[in-house]
């Protein structure tokens, strides 16, 4: 897949494409809907499939703060929807200036001048522009004076737990906080993943016979809510490709027992040993096991450990 960033940067023999457009943080199963239907838009045309999303997230630019969690890396990401079939990834540097543009500017700017649009699929709640004035039916509009196709598709629900909630990463980061990791993974289509790099921690878990990767994320990365979790972790090449999965007991949190302060992500991967340090890896999460506990001392820590292994086998169904 092509990957690039900055409108500068697209490729001059690119062509004409079909473009699905949005921040698409978590590739969550609604994310995949429309851009499936994106691909299938551009195979049928003979086109390629690009997807414009932007960074960092505009709420950032928009209100300074108020930066939401982030549930994929760019690497992941990338990888996610080069996995369904997108052709080319363009990234858009969101600045105070990009957020000025009118809706009918950046529609020619992008859309037209840079990105040679025949077709754009988008969510029916999509809306760009300055202060958000475009939406589809605008931006239909614009494609019939510009010479590209619209549509505008139904966002996707899980209607599991009995009632009915629209699937968007908002639901999901909410679902991550909470430390419910299933109803996640059933909006994502897959476990939520946490990546980012093996560095140096305080060698506790060595010393306690439970030699721990300690994965240090990029800022704002969605982090489930302190506990102890079973799980796997995903080596992964220079490039973010993934590799081997190992499966592990996850502990997210400050390490209360010792009065630690520094929230972590930890991973004891199960019958494996060796050195993972500056290693990129992705931590995915199947199930909470227990909430973050202080104990009276390391002999009550490692008896609960014991059992935390013990759990993840059962849950992992690897016993």
């Amino acid at each position: 897949m092509l990957r690039w960033r900055g409108l500068e940067a697209t490729p001059g023999d690119l062509g004409r494409t079909v473009v699905t457009v949005g921040m698409y943080d978590g590739v969550h199963r609604g994310h995949q809907q429309l851009i499936g239907a994106a691909v299938a838009k551009a195979r049928s045309l003979g086109r390629p499939a690009l997807l414009l999303t932007f960074d960092p997230h505009p709420a950032e630019v928009v209100r300074p703060g108020a930066h939401p969690a982030i549930l994929t890396s760019a690497d992941r990401k990338a990888e996610l929807v080069a996995e369904l079939g997108v052709d080319a990834m363009c990234v858009l540097p969101f600045t105070p200036e990009f957020s000025r543009l009118s809706p009918e500017s950046f529609t020619h700017t992008v859309l037209v001048e840079h990105l040679h649009a025949v077709a754009v699929v988008v969510g029916e709640n999509f809306s760009y522009g300055h202060r958000a004035a475009g939406d589809v039916a605008s931006l239909t509009r614009e494609g019939r004076r510009f010479g590209f196709a619209v549509e505008g598709l139904d966002l996707a629900a899980d209607s599991a737990g009995g009632g009915e909630v629209t699937i968007s990463s908002t639901y999901i980061r909410a679902c991550v906080a909470a430390g419910d990791l299933g109803a996640a993974a059933r909006a994502l289509g897959r476990p939520h993943r946490v990546d980012g790099v093996v560095v140096r921690g305080d060698r506790r878990g060595r010393e306690l016979g439970y030699p721990t990767a300690n994965v240090e994320s990029p800022p704002w990365t969605a982090i489930p809510a302190d506990g102890v979790y079973a799980g796997h972790l995903v080596l992964r090449d220079r490039s973010g490709r993934s590799g081997r999965r190992f499966p592990a007991a996850v502990s997210v949190g400050t390490n209360p027992t010792f009065q630690g302060t520094h929230r972590t992500v930890e991973a004891f991967l199960l019958d494996w040993s060796g050195d993972l340090y500056g290693e990129h890896v992705g931590v995915e999460f199947a199930e909470r096991l227990r909430p973050m506990v202080a104990y009276t001392g390391p002999e009550a820590l490692i008896e609960q450990m014991d059992r935390d292994v013990e759990d993840t086998r059962r849950v992992l169904g690897t016993v």
